[in-house]
């Protein structure tokens, strides 16, 4: 008798096939929140892989800060339009004209900003489940989740309420104004991340790969100089987030593990410009990818707070 056994990647992938699928059969109105990055990217190819050749279930949602790379947008963009799949896209900077996000004085991050955003436009659409690429090998508080993270009606997380999640059984029941948020990558390390995309043979952003850009240094972390062609009608969005007198400007091959926007994206000086080069590069870091986001370094708790308020 013959037997069947999994690689690594195989198990991960039929883990998060399954979480999809159960999504899909558990909630009525799920979407999924796709940025552009490796890790929404693979998450994707596993929807395809759980629903093809029938159209994708759920939407994809984005909620912009107004301060993203330019190439991740385009990604996000034609990626979308290629898999026939419905975008939604709300701002932050929209939110702040009527009123929906305030920025405290001084703070360049908008982040936080993210989070009245995102529970406006669940409310909006009355999303029941959003399906993100959290992974738990990121940070302290997202090693807290659960695949199925429970949420209250007002959006936010408690780690001390979660469900038991005992034999693969997620407990996915809602009372009217709850929701859901969904990470199916819950397992996945940020190796095994890029060995699936080598695996599927998955396009990434540019950005992920050596490339020439200004920067200049800021607590420790090499930052982009962020574009100076704006919109002249509105608020300079960069203000406070441009290079200071003592922070010259240096053109440096860089490229980014982890991708926010680009007041909190540090940038690693690095020449790989292949996915082969880039798993050799993780394996010999000593320096998590979280470990190259400003926001993140702020304050310990700081993802943690973000995710409690209702946060990604």
């Amino acid at each position: 008798m013959s037997s069947y056994h999994l690689d690594h990647l195989q198990y991960l992938e039929t883990e998060a096939i399954h979480i999809l699928r159960e999504v899909a059969a558990e909630f009525e109105r799920p979407v999924i929140l796709f940025s552009g990055g490796k890790d929404s990217i693979c998450i994707l190819r596993l929807a395809e892989k759980a629903f093809r050749p029938s159209d994708l279930p759920m939407p994809f949602l984005n909620i912009e800060t107004g301060h993203e790379f330019p190439e991740l947008i385009e990604f996000r963009d034609r990626r979308a339009q290629e898999l026939g799949a419905k975008l939604i896209v709300r701002t932050v900077d929209e939110a702040i004209a009527n009123g929906t996000s305030m920025p405290a004085p001084g703070e360049i991050s908008r982040n936080k900003l993210q989070i009245p955003v995102l529970l406006g436009t669940i409310d909006e659409f009355r999303f029941d489940c959003c399906i993100g690429g959290a992974r738990r090998d990121e940070e302290k508080a997202r090693a807290k989740e659960r695949f199925f993270s429970f949420r209250d009606r007002f959006g936010q997380w408690d780690p001390k309420i979660q469900r038991p999640e005992i034999w693969n059984l997620y407990n996915a029941r809602l009372n009217a104004g709850e929701n859901m948020r969904v990470f199916p990558l819950s397992n996945w390390t940020e190796m095994d991340v890029w060995e699936y995309i080598k695996r599927e043979k998955l396009e990434v952003p540019n950005i992920y790969f050596a490339h020439q850009r200004d920067c200049f240094r800021r607590a420790g972390q090499w930052l982009p100089v962020p574009p100076h062609h704006l919109d002249v009608s509105s608020p300079d969005p960069y203000e406070g987030a441009r290079p200071k007198v003592s922070e010259p400007i240096k053109s440096m091959l860089v490229r980014v593990r982890t991708i926010a926007d680009m007041i909190s994206t540090g940038m690693i000086e690095s020449p790989v410009d292949t996915v082969d080069d880039i798993i050799t590069e993780i394996a010999a870091a000593r320096v998590t990818e979280r470990g190259t986001r400003s926001d993140d370094k702020a304050s310990e708790a700081a993802m943690e707070d973000r995710k409690k308020a209702g946060y990604f």
